[in-house]
């Protein structure tokens, strides 16, 4: 059994415990529910932002503890400034450090789109993901079968949220492709094993579909990528460990962004 697996098994045990919590009345309820998302392509394309989706991560399973100190307000609204296009909030707990309340917090002081970064394998985490404030949902293909991501997908955007699909090589994209998305997203770290091959985003580039937004995600840690990634087509930059294992991932992402 991989970390992919043992994750899901634990997600599954999560959101049973969610429901029992948290009923589907409530969080339809919430402030956050009639909140309008933020479209994902008018920050991604704005030609004043960097296409960079900023991540905020304390740990993940094959690193540790990444950060342990930074507050997420203030890292947010500093990635915000620096001109990401958008924010990745991770709200796994056991395996990354996650809250709910770090997206509740991220969403207070920022207006540009949200990802609820986390395993989705229930539609129920879809109405929290739209009951929390987030924009954006993540669908990771090679945890759910083309059905799910069709319900998922189509659930996500009648609340207005916008679909990810995270991918990990062609057999993935191929299987997965449906009308029900807005962006593919190319996972350079194997999630069985956590290897990273940033050769996975030129290989996969040309085989999703034009009316996509194409994201690379992990492994960017250069801003000469980002410039080489940007050529051969990709839209969106998904970047989390290279500025939260700095002191002061702000100003990390502010001389990264500078750089290109």
């Amino acid at each position: 059994m991989n970390i992919l697996d043992k994750i899901v098994i634990r997600k599954k045990e999560e959101v049973a415990e969610a429901k029992q919590k948290v009923s589907v009345d409530q969080l339809e309820k919430s402030p956050n529910f009639y909140r309008k998302p933020l479209v994902f392509k008018d920050f991604l394309l704005d030609e004043k932002r960097t296409g960079i989706i900023a991540e905020f991560k304390r740990r993940s399973p094959s690193k540790g503890l990444i950060n342990g100190k930074a507050d997420v307000a203030e890292v947010t609204k500093a990635y915000n400034l620096a001109g990401a296009s958008a924010l990745s909030v991770l709200t796994d707990i056991d395996f990354f450090g996650g809250t709910t309340e770090d997206l509740f917090k991220a969403r207070a002081v920022n207006q540009i789109p949200i990802l609820r970064k986390d395993f989705m394998i229930d539609e129920y985490q879809i109405l929290e993901a739209k009951a929390w404030g987030a924009d954006i949902i993540l669908l990771i293909a090679s945890i759910l079968t083309p059905l799910q991501i069709i319900n998922f997908g189509k659930l996500a955007q009648s609340l207005g949220l916008n679909v990810l699909l995270e991918v990990h090589n062609l057999e993935e994209l191929e299987k997965s492709i449906c009308p029900h998305l807005n962006a593919i997203g190319v996972n350079n770290r194997n999630l069985g094993d956590f290897t990273v091959n940033i050769q996975t985003s030129f290989d996969l580039v040309d085989n999703i579909p034009s009316e996509f937004l194409k994201i690379s995600e992990s492994a960017i840690d250069n801003p000469e990528v980002i410039k080489q990634l940007k050529a051969v087509g990709y839209n969106g930059f998904l970047i989390g460990e290279n500025f939260m294992k700095t002191d002061n991932p702000g100003l990390a992402i502010k001389e990264f962004v500078e750089q290109l």
